[in-house]
């Protein structure tokens, strides 16, 4: 089993709290952490070069469940083409990996 951390910005705390409570409650994440600080992202969308504030949200979970995580995250997000990258976790305490093993489903 391969452990993840997905990133996904949403465009207010309130967004990102929805998304966040959901993967949780459905037990596709065992935590996710919510920086509210803010993020300035600057993209290109629609041939344009655009500046967003936006809340990351990173998830921990486990790669089997990412298809599912991505289909609750394009659910619930405000845009149409959301972020969700998915980076392996290559090592970590043996509990916490373990935590999340119990926790998901």
């Amino acid at each position: 089993m391969s452990h993840i951390v997905v990133l996904i910005t949403a465009t207010s705390t309130g967004e990102a709290e929805a998304i966040g409570r959901a993967l949780v409650e459905s037990r596709m994440a065992a935590c996710v952490n919510i920086s509210s600080a803010g993020v300035r992202s600057l993209f290109r969308w629609q041939g344009k070069i655009e500046e967003q504030e936006e809340v990351l949200l990173l998830v921990k979970s486990r790669s089997d469940l990412l298809p599912s995580i991505i289909e609750a995250v394009k659910r619930l997000h405000s845009y149409t083409v959301p972020e969700v990258i998915a980076l392996p976790i290559l090592d970590g305490s043996p509990d916490y990996l373990a935590w999340i093993d119990e926790t998901v489903r």
